[in-house]
């Protein structure tokens, strides 16, 4: 009898651990998203502008009028976006997506990182920020998002995971 008591007393304690990590889990996520969003207030909105851009490998990128584009700032030195790479780079494989290494080294420097970290999206290299400038960018990583007529549909400063890329990109048709 005593191990039936023991067993929901168990029961009870991870019922109630569960819960209070899920409500911290939620707490964590509401406050990244409001500095996220808190961030992103001083971010370009303006319709992207730019149709063509020269990447690492001296290929020319062209902006597809008729699809979404993410627009990824990171940079080499970044521990955030060193984690978040990978989720770029799967989004690479379905959708549009140019990334701008922000004031990470020469071009070889940034492909040996890419090499590195088995990464192929397409890269520019903006050796001086210029780039990042332009859309007022502060905080690395952002993420704008582009709808087919150019548009801004979403932006997001720090981390995101792959579900909210596809989700937004999916939302940006």
């Amino acid at each position: 009898m005593s191990l039936l008591i023991y067993w929901q007393e168990m029961k009870t304690k991870i019922k109630k651990y569960l819960k209070e990590t899920m409500i911290f889990i939620l707490f964590i996520a509401i406050v990244l998203n409001a500095v996220s969003y808190y961030r992103s207030l001083d971010l370009n909105k303006d319709r992207l502008n730019i149709e063509t851009f020269k990447l690492l490998d001296n290929s020319t990128f062209k902006v597809k009028s008729d699809k979404p584009l993410l627009f990824h700032f990171w940079a080499t030195w970044c521990p955030t976006c060193k984690f978040e790479s990978p989720n770029i780079q799967s989004v690479s494989k379905d959708y549009e997506v140019i990334t701008i290494a922000v004031q990470s080294g020469s071009k070889k420097e940034i492909q040996e990182y890419l090499d590195e970290h088995k990464l192929s999206f397409n890269v520019v290299n903006d050796e001086n920020g210029l780039i990042s400038q332009q859309f007022n960018i502060k905080v690395f990583p952002t993420t704008l998002i582009y709808d087919k007529n150019k548009k801004q549909t979403f932006s997001e400063v720090g981390y995101t995971s792959t579900v909210g890329l596809y989700s937004r990109m999916l939302l940006s048709k």
